[in-house]
């Protein structure tokens, strides 16, 4: 018969023995966990540029789309409440005629619950992509639209543009690619001050040109992507106020994968104006 102490003894390893048992559980779990995110990441950085670009600023009706990791949030929200308001449901099924300016100067100020921002436009090199701004600006569209996409790793753009907020609305039409030979994208680079078209071409297959439509992106600091983004505008002023709505951070994708800035950035209003 076992003694008190050897009963003790038998109960410590015992109970030694399902602590370890818990900790191997854990360390297991812990292991496949970081497993888990290791893969995902690894796939996201894989893919890289080129590959988010293919579904990352995929525009309306996209089906599916990739993210870059979004950064935690490292500030409240810096923005304003927006003004009353919807966005419009209003589509249309042809482009606008051509009516602008070729040979003029363009600027398109977006008054945002974050601050303005200005852009000048290059109707010389994208007349069709500013004409349809400027036409779509006039009917009011891009009023009471919130910016949906902000990406904080690899790409860094904040995407607006579409009236359901979701990255797969549009005008109902589309626009051509324009200025894709721009010699300020070389190197495969979108500088930082760059705002250019989200579509839906996919550089795997080679489809999908010509898919522009209302969804454009605003670039904060130098990006590495392929040049298949119409270029059509430069920030002249409001990089400050892209460097708070970037510092707030993003949520975590959703269902379609789109990283919602933390920082409320609605366009109360879009304007074009020739100079």
């Amino acid at each position: 018969m076992a003694t008190k102490d050897q009963r003790r003894r038998q109960l410590a390893r015992e109970k030694f023995q399902r602590q370890q048992q818990r900790r191997s559980v854990q360390r297991r779990k812990m292991r496949l966990r970081n497993v888990v995110i290791a893969g995902g990441l690894a796939a996201v950085l894989a893919a890289g540029a080129a590959a988010y670009a293919v579904s990352g600023f995929g525009g309306e009706d996209e089906k599916s789309d990739s993210a870059s990791p979004s950064a935690s949030p490292t500030a409240k929200d810096p923005c304003a409440e927006p003004a009353k308001g919807s966005p419009g449901t209003q589509q249309w099924k042809k482009e606008p005629a051509l009516t602008i300016d070729s040979s003029a100067a363009y600027t398109m100020t977006l008054r945002t619950t974050c601050g303005d921002i200005g852009i000048a436009l290059d109707a010389a090199k994208a007349p069709r992509t500013v004409n349809s701004f400027n036409f779509l600006a006039g009917k009011g569209f891009f009023d009471h639209t919130r910016c949906h996409r902000l990406t904080t790793g690899g790409i860094y753009v904040l995407q607006c543009g579409d009236p359901k907020g979701t990255g797969q609305g549009g005008p109902g039409y589309t626009i051509p690619d324009e200025n894709l030979k721009d010699p300020k994208l070389k190197g495969k680079v979108y500088p930082a001050g760059t705002v250019a078209m989200a579509n839906q071409y996919d550089a795997r297959s080679k489809k999908g040109r010509n898919t522009g439509g209302s969804q454009f992106f605003l670039v904060y600091q130098d990006s590495r992507l392929p040049p298949d983004y119409t270029p059509f505008g430069t920030i002249k002023a409001g990089q400050d106020v892209l460097k708070k709505i970037a510092d707030a951070g993003a949520t975590p994708p959703d269902a379609a994968q789109n990283t919602a800035p933390n920082a409320t950035v609605v366009i109360d209003k879009a304007t074009v104006s020739k100079s």
